[in-house]
């Protein structure tokens, strides 16, 4: 099927829904997602932070959606036509939805260990407005303890149902769940039972904000002052590779390798994650690439001694795939030796001068 999403025509497969297509095609096409998770069976449609506008429905019926819809949730059409970045209503229903999810989130920021990692914290700046409209109290909890390993902030919480998900597919018995509705809806246990099984460590690296830290890393450590490397051991349990990350020789965390879009690349067990943090327990692969605009890019350690620097392309440094930029050439008519230059409104190019006149 073929899909254009904001002027760019791709070839996806039946099926494929608009967040994906989106994300086949990279860079700024792509909305953010909250809630969305693509291993994880049944997630999205919670945040709605990806809704799009659909112009086109498709070739056999070209009238638009009336409404926006939700990309991770909508199958694409052959010959659909759909606004993301260029959409206006869509840009700013994403402003109203980001003012919606920090209604009751606490500025944290400068205490939270989601901090410089956080999925809300950088949609906040780039769809967030300065000021709060909100002046009412927001919401309290009593504090919980869920287990040895993982804190719950549940003031931070935004209800987007990753970490249920992900404990329903990887345990056998899920102890954790959304308790009552509305506006006092919240993450809890039931009768005060802690999180205990195998793999339950991941529900932290699937939570998009500061709700589900790692207790063993808390309050230790700034992530853009450690350097994450890929590493990996003969774990009988879970596949152990990993992400460690360092300052100097010391571990202060560990947590599973994740792809560009955030997403977890391969489940890691609570013995890796929480009883491994000396480097003689690993064989270090060398730095993880980490995307330039993020504030842990900011020590620069690709290319150290002793580590493998990675290569760097064009689509990566400016986030978006070249067949976006604009030839020039093509749209300018300064470069014609035809034109007068005098008569160009602006700056001429500096092949258009004879430099033989000149001299």
């Amino acid at each position: 099927m073929k899909v254009t999403i904001d002027n760019i025509t791709i070839d996806v497969p039946a099926g494929t829904t608009i967040l994906n297509a989106a994300r086949m095609i990279g860079g700024d096409v792509t909305p953010p997602a909250m809630c969305y998770y693509s291993k994880l069976k049944d997630s999205g449609g919670k945040c709605r932070t990806c809704l799009v506008e659909v112009s086109k429905g498709s070739e056999k019926d070209p009238r638009p959606m009336p409404k926006l819809v939700a990309s991770c949730r909508t199958g694409v059409m052959d010959g659909m036509e759909v606004k993301n970045m260029t959409s206006e209503k869509a840009q700013d229903m994403r402003k109203g939805i980001v003012e919606m999810l920090l209604i009751n989130h606490p500025l944290d920021c400068p205490v939270c260990d989601q901090a410089g990692e956080c999925d809300l914290q950088d949609l906040s700046y780039e769809h967030g407005t300065e000021k709060t409209r909100y002046e009412f109290e927001r919401r309290k909890f009593e504090k919980e303890d869920i287990g040895p390993y993982i804190q719950l902030h549940m003031t931070r919480c935004i209800l987007c149902y990753r970490c249920v998900y992900t404990a329903d597919e990887l345990t056998k018995k899920r102890e954790h769940g959304v308790l009552e509705r509305g506006d006092h809806a919240e993450i809890s246990t039931l009768l005060g039972k802690a999180l205990d099984n195998e793999f339950i460590g991941n529900v932290i690296d699937v939570c998009p904000v500061g709700a589900l830290t790692d207790k063993t890393f808390r309050f230790k450590n700034r992530v853009w002052f450690t350097m994450p490397v890929d590493a990996h051991r003969d774990c009988p349990t879970c596949s152990g590779k990993t992400r460690l990350w360092m300052r100097g020789n010391e571990v202060f965390r560990v947590t599973a390798r994740k792809d560009q879009w955030g997403e977890v690349e391969e489940w890691i067990c609570n013995d890796c994650r929480f009883h491994k943090k000396e480097t003689k327990d690993w064989v270090i692969e060398g730095p993880s690439h980490i995307n330039r605009r993020s504030v842990i890019a900011q020590g620069h350690y690709e290319g150290n001694v002793g580590m493998a620097k990675q290569p760097v392309f064009l689509d990566k440094v400016i986030g978006k795939q070249p067949r976006l930029l604009m030839n020039i050439h093509d749209v300018s008519d300064v470069n014609r030796k035809d034109i007068d230059l005098s008569k160009i409104e602006g700056p001429a190019h500096s092949d258009d001068f004879d430099k033989k006149k000149l001299l």
